[in-house]
C-alpha cells in the first residue's frame, strides 16, 4: 500500500473505495488528508471527525447478518465472503431463526443494524455478542460499531494488498 500516496484522487477511491460498506464518502475524504502514513488510520480518522449523523450512516449501511440482503443475494462481495467465512450461509433453519430474531431486537432498541467483523469470530461468537450488546446503551452501542467497523476496514484493506 506504499503507492497510496501518489495515486490520483479518483485512483485512490476506486482501489480502496470499497473497504466502508455502501460509504465510498469516508474514502473520498481520506483521499484529501493525503498524504499520511496508513490507510486505515486515515478512513478512521474521517469517521472520527464526522458529525453523528454521518456516523449513524456508516453503521446503517451495514447488513444484518444472515438477514434479507444475504438471503436475496444482494449482499456487497465483500460482506458476502465476510459473512460466509463464520458460517452465516450455512445455518440451520432453528440458527437462521435466533439470528432473525436478535437482528430483529437490536434494530428495533438501538435503530441500525448489528455490526460486528465476522472474520474476527464465528456462529457462537456473534451470538453471543448479540445477545450481551442488547444490553448496552445506545451510544455505547454506536462506539462499539464504530470500532467493530475499524477492524472490518483494517481486514478488508489486508485483502487489497
Amino acid at each position: 500500500m506504499s503507492d497510496f500516496n501518489s495515486l490520483s484522487d479518483a485512483a485512490f477511491v476506486a482501489r480502496y473505495g470499497s473497504v466502508v460498506e455502501h460509504s465510498p464518502w469516508v474514502v473520498e475524504r481520506a483521499a484529501v488528508r493525503r498524504p499520511f502514513a496508513d490507510v486505515g488510520e486515515a478512513i478512521m480518522a474521517v469517521l472520527d471527525a464526522a458529525t453523528p449523523e454521518e456516523r449513524l450512516s456508516v453503521i446503517r449501511a451495514h447488513p444484518e447478518l444472515a438477514g434479507r440482503a444475504a438471503i436475496a443475494g444482494t449482499l456487497t462481495a465483500e460482506s458476502q465472503s465476510e459473512q460466509a467465512s463464520a458460517g452465516l450461509d450455512r445455518m440451520t433453519p432453528e440458527e437462521f431463526e435466533h439470528f432473525h430474531a436478535l437482528n430483529a431486537a437490536y434494530r428495533e432498541r438501538f435503530g441500525f443494524p448489528f455490526v460486528i467483523c465476522v472474520r474476527r469470530t464465528d456462529r457462537a461468537g456473534i451470538l453471543r455478542a448479540m445477545a450481551e450488546r442488547l444490553e448496552h446503551d445506545r451510544e455505547t452501542e454506536i462506539a462499539t460499531a464504530l470500532t467493530e467497523i475499524g477492524h472490518i476496514v483494517r481486514l478488508r484493506l489486508e485483502t487489497l494488498s
